[in-house]
Formats: structure tokens, C-alpha cells, sequence
């Protein structure tokens, strides 16, 4: 008995010594990890939470009458289950007594999320502002920035990049005259550089146009503004301050080079204009692109800088969250109080009033109070996937983290190494469903990527803002930090880019909602298995085999899309779908099929998420008819079209797709030049309008000149024999020849033997339709090409078909199955 009582003890004080060193501390990646592992998280107002943001986001795609519904319907069941409750309350041990009032709770976070989300909606769906937006009517609008303008990735050579910008109308007159003032959120696009270093906080007037935005979200209406902005007043104080502090670090990043520079700004306050394309791209098949926002993790990284100081000094614990709130409150001036980083400092904010109060365990119901809280304040933020990734990331790391960190250090892992390795692994795992869901994938190198970038975030974000902090008194200074700075920021650049080109390092998954619950549902299985020894070393076994049995297979058989390509056709029917690689995950879409679902199946295949643009040949309903499957589920930047309006079915359904989904449509002609990525792409046809032909919209197809990695490629849309030859007439052979043609209208016999003779390609590629009436392709033409030494392939027998940039030349691969013979 001597010896259980003395065990007992020692457990009891073992307990207590453990409750007195959660002290709260900051972790390098941005959050509390030094919590109680022990102790059971206080969960009693996730369901409150919960509710209301799932509540919210299902409001923003209904009106507002459904939405106060659902809330009405909420409220009486919740006053319902109240009563019960009450008559039952001197019943001890009755499951309602335990688990009646959670379910009130999630009833009233319903009704709070629904009342809240119908307000807003009522603003934004208001008859004024309704009937202007269908009539796409002419207008001058006021308005307020909400945001820093941001540049749609890719551009036009020759041109400024188009301009998102988010504002708050103040009042819109119509083109009768009519002044309607409601407080409706807009989005406005814009190719005008005068818009480009607008501050948020700026009142302006501009005109422009009227249209449908995408859904889904409290945006009223898209603008597409015409002009300049006619600017009211100047914005306020803290604005310019944070607009001049933006400035210098950005002036000081000049002189680093491109990758490391343009990603410092990034890093530090979430400004991603200089950043490249590539390193974008790399960091998000890494998971790592959460590090290009302004997130919960910047703003603990400094708050965690503060607080080393301040424990250096031995300041208590309300001195040290009083200095940390004030380096808080700075960090926000420097990176502009826009709602995103109002966001992020909430999240920051948690930890500090936990810290504050010498409770870390009360961080968790801090961080559903504000969830709830942010919610109710804008329903917006329901849909936001970034305040998804920030709430899903900061419970990962109250969760999750302290219990591994404790794992670990159990182990022998020394303490500030079992903190670095447990911080970013739960932070990553809490995000991946949202990431799934998103992406379409699940990157079996973003946690390893996160581990290794671990050590360079906080040095590359606090030098980071010192160059900012400085660089209105002192540039040089500015610029010595800039260039120290940099060095961390290198490291992230070349872990993203050898992560990125990791095999298998991404896998596909359902995307959506489905497949973001679907990873939810495995995830929280698995934690729970985990707990079990056993379960434990089966499910290392099991990920084990699975990466020494597919690891090679994707080596060797690398799947579609294939390593290197540089250009597929789609097997979409009696029609065109090309698309041209930008980046993983982006692509140059030209011509859309017959059927949405053949383009939205046959993007999926590539794993084309983003499409920064569709260039649309002609109006032709076999080029045409699919433009709504490229839509489906990914974001357009830009769509080119000819200046040739016919058919007008064709040219209405493009640009009703594109008003629908908020994004531009430009007309374009010859010399008009479009750069992304890995692509240059030029209009090099019709040279000039063809009348009386015997296809006037075919005849004006634009042509293309692409190339892709130093490949050429002619893409000649539905061209008949006359606009290849007054093309031929134009240009000389030098400036015709391609290594990849796609052989215009689907290998018709109106074709023009000179100009194919020009092209002299190594593959020619005919998009075709199995068992069509109109006899394409021609016989003659695929012979033609094959005796001038092109390898033809054909979308109706090969299936879908790509060429890549191979150590040998040119192959090709048919579905993912590459044949044996290189094309020199």
C-alpha cells in the first residue's frame, strides 16, 4: 500500500509540474505550442461555431428568404429542445442533461449564421442593383477600396495586366439618370494602370459596365471599368503609412534577384506582385503557398520575436501580451487592416489572451468564439478558403501539437526539435482536407516541404519587417536587412523546387466539397485509431508498402499528363480542345469542344485547375459549345476571341459564360501576343478580315504561333484554304515552320498543300470526331503530311494525345501510354 501511495504522489506532482510549465510560449511557425498536452480541450462552443459558419456558407448560394428560414425554423427548435430540457433538468444522469444542451447551442449558432447571412444578402441581391446588372447598363459608380488592387497572373505582351479590385459601393447612377445608393460589395476589373496603386480606404468615382459576378459569395455585381479612377479625397493616415512602409520593402528587394526578392514581400506582407510564376506554382504543389498570405503565422512570428525579448528581460506574463498586443497592432498598420489580415491577427490574438490570462487550455473555445464571431460580423468569410485554412490550422496546432510535441520529447527528442517537427506536421494535416478540396490533389511532400522550411520563416519574416520598419528614415539599412533576408528566402525557393518535382509527390483526389470531407472523415479515423499501438505500426506498414510499390510504376509510368509535355489534344469529339502547359496545375485552354462535360473531363486528366486563358478560334458550335465545362470548377482569367462575330449562338454563349463567371473577353488580331508561364503565344492569322470565302468564320479563325519550352507550334483553328494562303502570302517560310501542327479544320480537304509544305512539321495532330458525316479527315491530307515525314496522329482512334520534350526530341504519348518511337 506504502509503495501505490508513493506511486500515486509522484504521478500526482508529476501532473502538477507539467500544469505549471504550459506556459504558453510561441512556437517558430506562428502558434501556441506550449500548452498542456494533458489536459482536455474546453470544446463547449465549437458547435456554436461550427453551425454558424456551415449556416453561412450554405446562405451565400440561396437568397435571403431561405436563409431566414432555415434560421426561423433553428430558433424554434431551439426554444423546443430548451423546455425539454428544463423539465428535465432534476433527472441526473439522462442523456438530455448531457448532451441536450450542445444540440441547443448548435441550434442557435443555425440561427445566428442564417439571420446574420440573410441581412447580407438582402443587400446584395436589392432590386436596384439587380436590374442593372441584368440589363449590363452603362454606369458611374462610387465607390470604396477594400483592398489592394491584385494583377491576374499571366498577361498580353505590349499591354497592362488586368486588375482586380475589391470595393464597397457607396452609389451607382444608371444610365437613365437613376441614383440607387446601396452598400453592395463589387468587384471590379480593369486593364487601366491609374487603378493599380489605389489604396484601401480610397473613395472614387469610375464607369464602366455592369455584369453577373460568379456566386456563391456578397459580391453584387462585377464593374468592368472603362477608365481611370476619378479619385475623392485621399485615404486614411494609417493607409499611406502602411502604402510608403509596402513601398520601401519592395524597393529594398529590388536589387536581390528575382526568385528570393519577389518572395520576400510575399512572405512578409502577403504582396505576391513580383513574385514569378514558377516559384508560385512550386510552392503550391508543396503545400507551402499558405506562406505567400499574410496568415495567424506571421503575426505569432512576430508576437513570438516580442515575447523572446521580453523573457530575456523577465517581464511577467501581462506585460509580455501587452508588448506583443502592441507589436500586433504595428504588424497590422504595415500590412494594411484589410479583412484578411484582420483575420490573421484574430488568430494571433487567440494566443495572446491565453497567454494573458495564464490559461492556455482557454485558447481553444477562444478560437470558436471567434470563429463565430468573424462570421456573424461578415459571412463572407464562410467562403473564404483562406480563413478555412487559417481556423483548420490554428485547431491543428491546439489539438494536435502539444500532444505529438509531448510524444516526442517522451521519446528523447530534444525539446525545441520535438516543437519544429510537431508544429508544422499538425498545421499541414488539419489543412490537407481544405487543400484536397481545393486542389484536387493530396501532396505527399507538403509536411516534409514544412519541416524544412521551418528554420528560415521566422529569421526571413522578421528581417523582412525591419527592412520595412526602416526604410523611410534609413534605405541602406533597409536594404542590409533586405539582403539578409533573402538568404532564408532562397531556402524556401529551393525546397519548393526540388518538392515540386518529387515523383508522385502529388496524388489525385475528389475535389469539392466531397473530396475535402472525404480526407476529413479519413484523417479523424485515423487519428483516432492511431492511439493504438498496433493500428499505429500497421498504418506505417501500409505507407510504407504503398510508397515502395508506386513510387516506381510512377517513375517508370509517369501517367497522364505525361512528364514534359508540351501540348495535348483531346479526344472531345467532333471538335477542338488544345491545351498548352503554363505550370502544374495551369494551362493555355484553346477552343472548348462540342460538350462541357468532354472539356471539363478531359482538363481534369491534365489536372488543369486554373486556366489563365481560353482563346476561343471562332463561333463554330464545335469550338464553342464546351466553354461552360472549362468554367466548371476552375478559375479563367482572360478569354481571346477573333473580331469575326459569327455565328452570333457561339459568340452570345462565350460571353455569357465569361459575364457569368466575372471574367473579360477580348477581342484580338493579329500581332496581339500573350505571355504565361512556359507559353508565348501570337496571333499570327487571318492577316487581315476574309469576306466571301466559303466559310467566313472559319476562314477568320485566329491563328496561332505558340511555343512551349523552345518547341513551335502552329495551331490553325478551322483555317480553309484561303486564309492559309493569303497567310502564306504574308509571312515568309521561316516564320511558318513549326515542329507541332494542328492540322486545321479536323483534317479537312480544304487545305492549302503550300502552306503545309511551309510548316514542314515533325508531328501533325488532327482533333476528330469518330464516325462524323462530313468525311474528316481527308485521306489525301494525312498522306501529304506522313510523306513530308510528320508522325499523324487522330483524336477518333488514338484517343487523347500529347507531345513532350523528350532527351531523345519530340515523342508522343497516347493517353498516358508513351509509344516506343521518338520523333527526331
Amino acid at each position: 500500500m506504502t509503495t501505490d501511495g508513493a506511486s500515486s504522489s509522484r504521478r500526482t506532482s508529476a501532473v502538477a509540474e507539467l500544469r505549471r510549465s504550459g506556459d504558453g510560449t510561441f512556437g517558430a511557425a506562428g502558434a501556441i505550442v506550449g500548452l498542456d498536452g494533458a489536459q482536455i480541450p474546453d470544446l463547449r462552443l465549437a458547435g456554436l461555431a461550427v453551425a454558424a459558419w456551415l449556416t453561412a456558407l450554405v446562405g451565400l448560394h440561396v437568397d435571403a428568404g431561405r436563409a431566414l428560414l432555415v434560421a426561423a425554423v433553428a430558433a424554434g427548435l431551439a426554444v423546443l429542445v430548451a423546455l425539454h430540457l428544463i423539465g428535465v433538468a432534476g433527472r441526473p444522469g439522462t442523456v438530455a442533461r448531457r448532451y441536450g444542451w450542445i444540440v441547443v447551442s448548435v441550434l442557435i449558432g443555425v440561427v445566428c449564421g442564417g439571420a446574420a447571412t440573410s441581412a447580407r444578402l438582402a443587400v446584395r441581391d436589392a432590386e436596384p442593383i439587380r436590374a442593372l446588372v441584368d440589363d449590363r447598363a452603362q454606369v458611374t459608380a462610387e465607390l470604396v477600396v477594400r483592398d489592394d488592387p491584385r494583377p491576374v497572373r499571366g498577361g498580353i505582351v505590349g499591354r497592362p495586366p488586368t486588375l482586380l479590385v475589391r470595393a464597397k459601393l457607396v452609389n451607382v447612377t444608371g444610365p437613365e439618370g437613376q441614383r440607387v445608393a446601396v452598400p453592395a460589395r463589387v468587384l471590379v476589373l480593369t486593364d487601366d494602370p491609374a487603378w493599380r496603386h489605389l489604396l484601401p480606404g480610397q473613395r472614387l468615382t469610375a464607369e464602366g459596365r455592369l455584369t453577373e459576378p460568379r456566386g456563391g459569395d456578397l459580391t453584387a455585381a462585377v464593374l468592368l471599368a472603362a477608365g481611370p479612377p476619378d479619385r475623392l479625397g485621399t485615404p486614411s493616415a494609417l493607409q499611406r503609412v502602411a502604402g510608403r512602409l509596402r513601398a520601401g520593402l519592395q524597393q529594398a528587394c529590388a536589387p536581390l534577384p528575382d526568385e528570393p526578392g519577389g518572395l520576400l514581400p510575399g512572405l512578409v506582407v502577403g504582396d505576391t506582385s513580383r513574385l514569378p510564376d514558377a516559384v508560385e506554382e512550386d510552392f503550391r504543389a508543396t503545400g507551402m503557398t499558405h506562406l505567400n498570405a499574410v496568415s495567424g503565422s506571421n503575426v505569432a512570428i512576430i508576437a513570438g520575436a516580442v515575447l523572446l525579448v521580453a523573457r530575456w528581460a523577465r517581464a511577467g506574463p501581462t506585460l509580455a501580451a501587452v508588448l506583443c498586443g502592441l507589436a500586433l497592432v504595428g504588424f497590422v498598420i504595415l500590412v494594411r487592416p484589410s479583412p484578411s489580415v484582420v483575420r490573421a491577427a484574430t488568430m494571433g490574438a487567440i494566443g495572446l489572451a491565453a497567454l494573458a490570462a495564464g490559461r492556455p487550455r482557454a485558447a481553444v473555445p477562444a478560437l470558436a468564439a471567434a470563429v463565430a464571431v468573424l462570421v456573424l460580423v461578415d459571412p463572407d468569410l464562410a467562403g473564404d478558403p483562406g480563413f478555412a485554412l487559417s481556423v483548420m490550422a490554428t485547431g491543428g496546432l491546439l489539438l494536435l501539437a502539444p500532444r505529438w510535441r509531448d510524444g516526442l520529447r517522451r521519446r528523447g527528442v530534444p525539446p525545441g526539435a520535438a516543437e519544429a517537427l510537431a508544429v508544422p506536421a499538425a498545421a499541414q494535416l488539419a489543412c490537407s482536407p481544405v487543400i484536397a478540396g481545393l486542389s484536387g490533389t493530396v501532396s505527399l511532400v507538403a509536411v516534409p516541404a514544412n519541416l524544412l522550411v521551418v528554420p528560415a520563416i521566422a529569421p526571413a519574416t522578421v528581417l523582412g519587417v525591419v527592412a520595412a520598419t526602416v526604410s523611410p528614415v534609413w534605405p541602406f539599412g533597409a536594404e542590409i536587412a533586405a539582403w539578409l533576408a533573402h538568404w532564408p528566402a532562397w531556402w524556401l525557393v529551393l525546397v519548393a523546387r526540388y518538392g515540386a518535382r518529387m515523383p508522385m509527390g502529388n496524388l489525385p483526389w475528389p475535389g469539392g466539397v466531397t473530396g475535402a470531407l472525404l480526407l476529413a472523415g479519413l484523417t479523424v479515423a485515423l487519428l483516432v485509431a492511431a492511439r493504438r499501438p498496433v493500428v499505429r505500426r500497421l498504418v506505417a506498414v501500409g505507407t510504407v508498402a504503398v510508397m515502395l510499390g508506386t513510387v516506381p510504376v510512377r517513375v517508370i509510368a509517369p501517367g497522364w499528363p505525361p512528364k514534359g509535355w508540351v501540348i495535348a489534344v483531346c479526344a472531345v469529339g467532333q471538335g477542338d480542345t488544345v491545351v498548352l502547359p503554363v505550370a502544374p496545375g495551369r494551362a493555355v485552354v484553346i477552343d472548348t469542344g462540342p460538350d462541357p462535360g468532354a472539356a471539363d473531363a478531359c482538363l481534369r486528366r491534365l489536372d488543369v485547375r486554373r486556366v489563365p486563358l481560353l482563346v476561343v478560334s471562332h463561333f463554330h458550335a464545335d469550338h464553342t459549345a464546351g466553354v461552360a465545362g472549362v468554367f466548371r470548377g476552375r478559375r479563367v482569367d482572360l478569354v481571346s476571341t477573333p473580331q469575326w462575330p459569327e455565328p452570333a449562338t457561339g459568340r452570345n454563349q462565350v460571353h455569357d459564360t465569361a459575364a457569368t463567371h466575372g471574367t473579360p473577353v477580348v477581342p484580338v488580331a493579329a500581332g496581339w501576343r500573350y505571355q504565361a508561364g512556359a507559353v508565348d503565344l501570337l496571333v499570327v492569322g487571318p492577316p487581315y478580315p476574309m469576306r466571301g470565302t466559303r466559310s467566313d468564320p472559319n476562314n477568320n479563325s485566329l491563328m496561332l504561333l505558340a511555343t512551349v519550352a523552345g518547341v513551335r507550334i502552329m495551331l490553325t483553328g478551322d483555317a480553309e484554304t484561303e486564309e492559309q494562303q493569303a497567310l502564306r502570302e504574308r509571312l515568309p517560310v521561316h516564320r511558318l515552320r513549326a515542329d507541332v501542327l494542328k492540322v486545321a479544320h479536323h483534317g479537312s480537304a480544304f487545305q492549302d498543300a503550300a502552306f503545309l509544305d511551309a510548316i514542314a512539321p515533325a508531328v501533325a495532330l488532327v482533333p476528330v470526331g469518330a464516325g462524323n458525316t462530313y468525311g474528316h479527315p481527308s485521306d489525301a491530307v494525312l498522306a501529304r503530311l506522313s510523306r513530308g515525314g510528320a508522325r499523324v496522329l487522330r483524336t477518333d482512334i488514338d484517343g487523347d494525345v500529347a507531345v513532350v520534350l523528350a532527351a531523345s526530341g519530340l515523342a508522343v504519348v497516347l493517353g498516358g501510354v508513351d509509344l516506343s518511337r521518338s520523333t527526331p
